[in-house]
């Protein structure tokens, strides 16, 4: 097994438990009952909890160039092959954490009519989630956060285009030249549109800024670092200046933690605890089936005690230790066991990366749809 990174570890961990709490202080009503009396934290968590994601979009880039173009230079890639992979990787645990969703649904819709659960999906619907394409095509989404998935597909795929392209240039440092270039393409023009956000390109700008904090390490060598340093902080100003949006300073700040202390080995002994390691592992898991569980204990709270603050506040903690339990569950029975009959590794010698989860989602800041999809 690879070793792990346990600061990494860490705010995957942070980020899949906020994106947890978010999703419950979003959705009813459990969350409206309680809002009386923990109102601040409760529409801190809905409002701003997901911005969580932009952990897992920088954590993503990080680590896919550790593997796809260590140091700066890219390696000899066949594109086709590795996006292939990436997709088998990444298609088994979802299409079984859309099974679950799709069952706890429809055990949802017999305890309730509550619009937190959502309606029984249509066949086109299915089959576009399964194909990961549900928000290009305009289909509700069949569990919270599941559209960073199908993000995270074509953020690899097009990185990975990138390094390859890089590969064949004769220009010294193509690869971090290209991913500064369309990261500053979507930090300063295509996250400013919301239109965008069923795209990659999207979120290419949060991804880049990880890509760099994993080629500002002392393997590049001491110019080539501070290069890839200061393109960050260029990047990032420049994008916050022109439009702050609190989801590009999050990922701004990530990336600049990244870059600081992994070099330096930084929080390496002191985050090295089992807990934690072992919330970062199961992270993605938890990602993938918190929203069944989190739907359930609402459709229960919907039928049995609505608008009762003291039933609801410990509906919630059930709820979010449930989900915590499920992921572990899910992760050693169904992303273990997948992971390892996948073909080949196409990321790097790190920490299991969750695609990366969510987680990763950052989210879109737009609101879709009160359920199933996730708030972008």
């Amino acid at each position: 097994m690879p070793a792990r990174l346990p600061l990494i570890d860490a705010l995957k961990a942070l980020a899949s438990q906020l994106i947890v709490l978010h999703h419950l202080a979003f959705y009813g009503p459990m969350s409206d009952a309680v809002r009386p009396w923990a109102g601040p934290l409760v529409d801190a968590l809905s409002e701003h909890g997901r911005l969580a994601v932009q952990v897992f979009l920088v954590v993503a880039g990080f680590l896919a160039v550790r593997g796809l173009a260590p140091g700066g230079v890219p390696k000899a890639l066949d594109p086709v092959t590795l996006v292939r992979r990436r997709w088998v990787r990444l298609a088994g645990p979802y299409l079984a954490a859309l099974a679950i969703a799709v069952t706890a649904a429809a055990l949802g819709r017999a305890l309730t009519d509550h619009d937190t659960v959502p309606d029984a999906p249509t066949l086109f619907q299915l089959l576009a989630n399964a194909a990961m394409l549900q928000d290009i095509l305009g289909q509700s989404a069949l569990s919270a956060g599941i559209w960073y998935v199908a993000i995270d597909l074509q953020l690899y795929a097009l990185l990975t285009v990138l390094l390859w392209v890089a590969h064949r240039s004769p220009v010294p440092g193509a690869g971090p030249l290209l991913v500064i270039a369309l990261g500053a393409a979507s930090l300063l023009g295509f996250n400013r549109d919301a239109q965008w956000d069923a795209w990659g390109l999207y979120f290419f700008g949060s991804y880049a800024l990880g890509a760099l904090a994993g080629w500002a390490g002392p393997t590049r060598g001491g110019r080539a670092a501070l290069a890839a340093l200061a393109a960050i902080v260029v990047l990032g100003v420049a994008a916050l200046a022109l439009d702050f949006r609190p989801r590009i300073a999050v990922a701004l700040a990530t990336a600049m933690l990244l870059a600081w202390a992994m070099p330096r080995g930084l929080g390496a002994r002191r985050l090295a605890w089992p807990p934690i390691e072992w919330l970062g592992r199961i992270s993605y898991s938890v990602f993938l089936v918190h929203y069944p569980v989190c739907m359930l204990m609402e459709a229960a709270a919907a039928r049995w005690f609505p608008d009762a603050p003291l039933p609801a506040a410990a509906g919630l903690v059930l709820a979010w230790i449930g989900s915590t339990v499920a992921g572990a569950l899910f992760h050693r029975w169904v992303e273990t066991p997948l992971s390892a009959r996948s073909p080949g590794r196409s990321t790097a010698p790190a920490p299991r990366a969750a695609p990366v989860e969510p987680g990763d989602t950052g989210e879109p800041d737009e609101e879709t749809s009160p359920a199933p999809a996730a708030p972008r």
